[in-house]
């Protein structure tokens, strides 16, 4: 299974598809595994890697995934069928803004556009369980939100825009309290204020 997950990992590296970062990823399951979390909602599966790699924490976690890309999620489809994951894994062909989900999670996970993520937020945090927690990869933008003058393009620039509007969203959030946590492309944290 290992060997399974680190083909399809380096496969999608090698073609550019966005997927975690390893120490954000082990960061991501250790969570998972500490919070005895059972129910996932994910916004972006990419190639199904971070699903994949999540639901083989537990036999008891069962992931929600959205993907709006049709080839992306054909391809999610195949791997999450080759890892014998379809009865723990459901997955979605969908924008996630227009997609309709009655159920509720104890995390959910946002990361797909990063221009949309204060929509997904707002949308999805209707469906996080009473101490569930979201958590939003890639803030850091590879190092641009931190450092602009590293954005060199027009469409860089914008993202690191939205991505800045959305850290001082959760910053201003009265609902929920956010920790950054510096790992991968760096993560947020966010779960209901008591």
């Amino acid at each position: 299974m290992e060997e399974k997950l680190k083909k399809l990992e380096t496969s999608a590296r090698q073609r550019n598809i966005p997927i975690m970062l390893p120490d954000g990823i082990a960061y991501l399951c250790n969570y998972i595994k500490e919070n005895n979390v059972k129910s996932i909602l994910e916004i972006g599966s990419a190639v199904g890697y971070s699903a994949i790699k999540m639901a083989m924490i537990s036999p008891d976690i069962k992931i929600t995934t959205i993907e709006k890309d049709k080839e992306r999620y054909q391809e999610a489809l195949e791997n999450i069928k080759r890892f014998n994951l379809l009865n723990r894994i459901t997955i979605i062909n969908d924008d996630a803004i227009n997609t309709n989900i009655t159920d509720t999670f104890d995390l959910i996970f946002i990361d797909a556009s990063k221009g949309h993520n204060i929509d997904f937020f707002n949308k999805y945090s209707n469906n996080l369980k009473e101490n569930g927690t979201i958590i939003t990869d890639n803030l850091s933008f590879h190092g641009l939100v931190e450092d602009e003058s590293l954005a060199v393009t027009r469409n860089q620039r914008g993202l690191v825009k939205k991505i800045k509007l959305f850290i001082s969203f959760l910053d201003n959030n009265k609902e929920f309290t956010t920790t950054y946590i510096p790992v991968g492309d760096k993560i947020s944290i966010s779960k209901r204020s008591n």
